[in-house]
């Protein structure tokens, strides 16, 4: 099975990885992809990779994350285009592991947040400019170092999906993901039409709408994450097993493959070979 999308670098985790991993590999892992959300969690994705064969790293700013940026940029940088190119020159120079499979993760947000670490959270055209500069600049650091791109879409498909296709390239096909991938037909037949791959989590297995959703998705752009810690899968999140490790993936493939009428093993298989075709493992 393959993870391609946990968040081992929070601090959740920080006492109990190695128990997580294994307990992980025990149950049939054998792939995993750690994303970044700023600087810091990009570095930490890259040490964790650096210490276990199997984990791999993506490093990356998440839309949410350059709400800092802009908080920060008066305090600690006068100017704000310096501010920006010295933390993507920061993510550039964390590519330089042989570690990281992909920039990541990156994209649009217009979620409201009730809880963020951010005084005044809110989103407005300033802070979804800089998003899409950011998401922009690091789509080229990815195609120009060969890396592939984990995209990030949270009730902004309309501004994401114009940023995406005024900035494609051939060289994305079979390397982008759409990671937990809103039920929505207009971002499926983009993908579609792009081999894109789609990211399903723990949230197939209690949302109605993603449900139906994935039984349109073609199995060979098929792949799965538990976005850990976040996202548990049911029946642990009835239970309120929180929080969300690798392991429970195989929560996932069970449901998913009800849903496709597939065996459990051959969804497994699939996924995991898109996985690293999507990651370019060999």
């Amino acid at each position: 099975m393959f993870d391609t999308h946990c968040h081992l670098n929070f601090k959740i985790f920080k006492d109990n990885i190695d128990a997580v991993i294994k307990s992980a590999q025990s149950v049939g892992m054998t792939h995993f992809v750690v994303p970044g959300t700023d600087i810091k969690t990009s570095k930490k994705a890259v040490e964790i990779a650096q210490q276990y064969g199997q984990v791999y790293a993506a490093v990356g700013i998440h839309p949410h994350h350059v709400f800092d940026v802009m908080q920060n940029q008066e305090s600690k940088i006068k100017n704000q285009n310096d501010n920006l190119k010295i933390i993507i020159k920061e993510i550039k120079t964390l590519m330089a592991s042989g570690k990281v499979v992909a920039i990541g993760e990156i994209g649009l947000d217009k979620h409201h947040y009730a809880t963020t670490k951010y005084e005044a959270y809110h989103t407005y055209n300033d802070f979804i400019n800089i998003q899409k500069f950011f998401l922009i600049k690091q789509l080229d650091l990815a195609r120009k170092h060969n890396k592939s791109v984990i995209l990030h879409n949270r009730e902004a498909k309309d501004e994401f999906l114009k940023v995406i296709n005024e900035n494609w390239e051939e060289y994305f096909r079979g390397r982008m993901v759409l990671h937990c991938c809103e039920a929505d037909d207009n971002l499926l037949d983009f993908a579609i039409k792009h081999e894109i791959f789609i990211g399903v989590d723990g949230d197939v297995t209690f949302s109605k709408s993603k449900q139906e959703f994935i039984k349109k998705v073609p199995l060979d752009l098929l792949v799965l994450e538990t976005d850990s810690p976040f996202l548990l899968p049911e029946p642990l999140k009835s239970q309120k097993k929180y929080p969300n490790v690798p392991a429970n993936l195989i929560y996932i493939i069970e449901y998913v493959a009800r849903l496709m009428k597939e065996s459990v093993d051959k969804i497994a298989q699939e996924t995991t070979n898109n996985g690293k075709r999507l990651f370019n493992l060999h």
